[in-house]
């Protein structure tokens, strides 16, 4: 058994509780179910550990279970392989109840620091999204890094959503109604996804989505021990996701040097008040804004990295899965 002491791992990051974390936590006045969601976390345990990115995955996976809440049930779900060029990409594919045919679709990209997660750490949130806006969703297990750096995630998402749209009469879904979402890393994904293939997809939703492989922002400082990530370890996550330095300054790897987003859907961006990506969020919806793309950006206070997985406390879960639900209605109206 490996025990990681006074500290919380989450979303593929190691976050020390510091005495400056601490105080942090009473400067930003988290409320009470914040507070006890992170006294819970520091209580997971991971058994047979065998390096801090195996303890890392393994604490994600415990988390999400743990904090999800209860699973909603749905119509179906199947699991199966998408052939690509030299490998099969896993997918799940998420029917909604009450809905059988000329169904939207989601393309759904997880995050974990580009380095963690999967079908567990996300299946709650896939099920409850797919109900609230009845599409069928496909939900992409993309290769990791540091096994399989960039472009190998980023290349995953572009295969299997080409295969969606090619096989939509087959499945059931109108290929004009057809958009992503992606969560924190998996927004960084999201956001190349859609700048190569937007003109083929109709919305895209960015959930506090990760952006900046610099984490130089007053937000990252405000924010560097916690709560829920920390800096050095995200530091390590894009180091072992970007192997060279051309990567580094590949806008398709970091979406905050993007400068034209023309084929860019509508998109909504969720951001977390008390979150270290809060700032490079924001930028990023600025920078669609700039380039002509119809953003909403919507601010969920008191909240911080990951509480889309946290749906056994907060209520606020539940809200932004309705406010997902709303924009993609209103967008496919359109």
């Amino acid at each position: 058994m490996r025990k990681i002491l006074l500290s919380i791992i989450i979303l593929g990051t190691i976050s020390c509780k510091t005495t400056s974390t601490i105080k942090n936590e009473t400067t930003m006045q988290l409320t009470p179910k914040i507070k006890e969601i992170l006294s819970h976390l520091e209580t997971i345990q991971v058994f047979q550990g065998k390096n801090p990115l195996d303890i890392s995955r393994k604490n994600y996976d415990a988390m999400a279970q743990q904090l999800s809440g209860s699973k909603e049930a749905v119509f179906s779900i199947e699991e199966f392989n998408i052939p690509s060029k030299n490998h099969q990409i896993p997918v799940r594919l998420y029917r909604p109840k009450g809905k059988t045919s000329n169904s939207s679709a989601i393309i759904y990209i997880h995050g974990g620091w580009f380095i963690s997660g999967g079908y567990e750490t996300h299946d709650a949130i896939a099920r409850k999204l797919s109900n609230e806006t009845e599409a069928v969703l496909l939900f992409v297990d993309y290769r990791l890094a540091p096994e399989n750096p960039f472009p190998a995630g980023l290349n995953d998402c572009k295969d299997a959503t080409a295969w969606l749209i090619n096989n939509a009469k087959k499945l059931g879904i109108d290929v004009q109604k057809i958009g992503v979402i992606g969560d924190s890393a998996g927004g960084a994904l999201a956001t190349a996804l859609s700048l190569e293939l937007g003109s083929q997809l109709k919305f895209q939703v960015l959930i506090y989505p990760a952006s900046d492989n610099s984490l130089s922002t007053a937000s990252w400082e405000n924010y560097k021990n916690g709560p829920i990530l920390n800096k050095e370890w995200g530091l390590q996550a894009w180091n072992w996701y970007l192997k060279s330095q051309e990567d580094k300054t590949n806008p398709l790897a970091v979406p905050v040097l993007i400068k034209d987003f023309k084929k860019t859907p509508e998109t909504l961006v969720i951001i977390a008040q008390h979150d270290p990506l809060k700032d490079e969020g924001e930028k990023l919806a600025q920078n669609m804004k700039n380039s002509g793309v119809s953003v909403k950006k919507s601010l969920y206070k008191d909240m911080v990295h990951g509480f889309m997985h946290m749906g056994i406390l907060l209520p606020e879960t539940q809200l932004a899965a309705k406010e997902i639900a709303e924009f993609i209605t209103k967008s496919l109206e359109k």
